[in-house]
């Protein structure tokens, strides 16, 4: 019986076509793996880590499966050949066993580490006093509210460079997911929640924001730009705001919570003053919340244009 050599040649050229087409891939084109500030950076750091770690495993994996593959290969053996009897091993089954157990802790320990260490302001900016925004989703558009600043903004934020900012979490419709890959990772928007992201652009830029949950018909277009100015310029736009914006009025933010898109919008004050607590953000009575669930779960989804983000 004639034994089927293995296709090296055809692995081969696979594994380097696909190490061309890789190098064609501009990293400044993914957000996730283009960090502009420290927020950014440690996670960036986290997932290049868990990358790593995870191709040492694949390597030895794969190097060991073509090992046993050509071992153990089908060969040409005289008729009465008995193979050997082979018995386990003890520490080899304590060393298959503790495997698993320390890639765990080597991805587990830096994670965590990583995690914790996202809810405070990041090392080098401690001394630096973080502006707080306070951040409204609702069907479908965000509204930011800057409370020191006493002005609010609809589908855009500016923040000073180089210095932390707090965002306030909260949701007056669905639940949603605020994110902006180039300075962090997403934290979800939750009705009756307030929930804390501190993010920091390293320098002035735009960059963009979105919703990373899906929650209903407006979501492909639930996006948001973030620019960072300089200090300056931060300040000047204030200015600008409070001399040339209109004041908000209960009924501008009535009708900011109705379901529909909007475009962006700017206001002197905020909706703050008549919203103390999550649970008071123009959040519907149960018996209509359940009424727009079921209209949801019956929701054709065949003419929703889910190609991004940007239209």
């Amino acid at each position: 019986m004639k034994t089927k050599k293995l296709p090296w040649k055809s692995l081969l050229f696979i594994f380097v076509s696909s190490l061309f087409l890789l190098s064609g891939c501009d990293t400044s084109k993914i957000a996730v793996l283009n960090p502009q500030g420290p927020v950014a950076q440690k996670q960036y750091d986290l997932i290049v880590y868990s990358f790593w770690l995870m191709m040492i495993i694949l390597v030895v994996v794969l190097g060991l499966f073509i090992y046993m593959v050509y071992k153990y290969r089908a060969k040409k053996l005289a008729a009465d050949y008995v193979p050997p009897d082979e018995h386990g091993s003890k520490w080899l089954e304590i060393i298959w066993t503790a495997i698993p157990v320390v890639i765990i802790i080597a991805v587990a320990i830096p994670t965590i580490k990583a995690n914790y260490a996202l809810e405070e302001v990041p090392k080098g900016y401690e001394n630096k006093k973080p502006i707080v925004i306070n951040v409204t989703s609702a069907n479908w558009k965000w509204i930011f509210s800057y409370p020191e600043q006493n002005i609010e903004t609809v589908n855009y934020v500016n923040i000073p460079a180089g210095r932390p900012v707090k965002f306030q979490l909260t949701s007056a419709g669905t639940m949603a997911s605020f994110w902006v890959p180039e300075l962090g990772g997403q934290k979800y928007t939750m009705p009756n929640h307030s929930m804390q992201l501190i993010l920091l652009a390293d320098k002035p830029g735009s960059y963009e924001g979105r919703n990373s949950n899906f929650n209903g018909e407006g979501f492909a277009h639930m996006d948001f730009e973030v620019l960072s100015q300089t200090p300056g310029d931060f300040d000047k736009w204030v200015k600008d705001v409070k001399g040339t914006a209109s004041k908000m009025k209960k009924s501008d933010y009535n009708n900011l919570l109705k379901e529909g898109l909007v475009g962006r919008m700017t206001f002197t004050g905020t909706h703050l003053p008549w919203v103390t607590t999550p649970h008071q953000h123009g959040m519907l009575d149960q018996k209509e919340t359940n009424q727009k669930h079921h209209n949801m779960d019956n929701m054709d989804m065949g003419n929703m244009d889910m190609s991004g983000h940007k239209h």
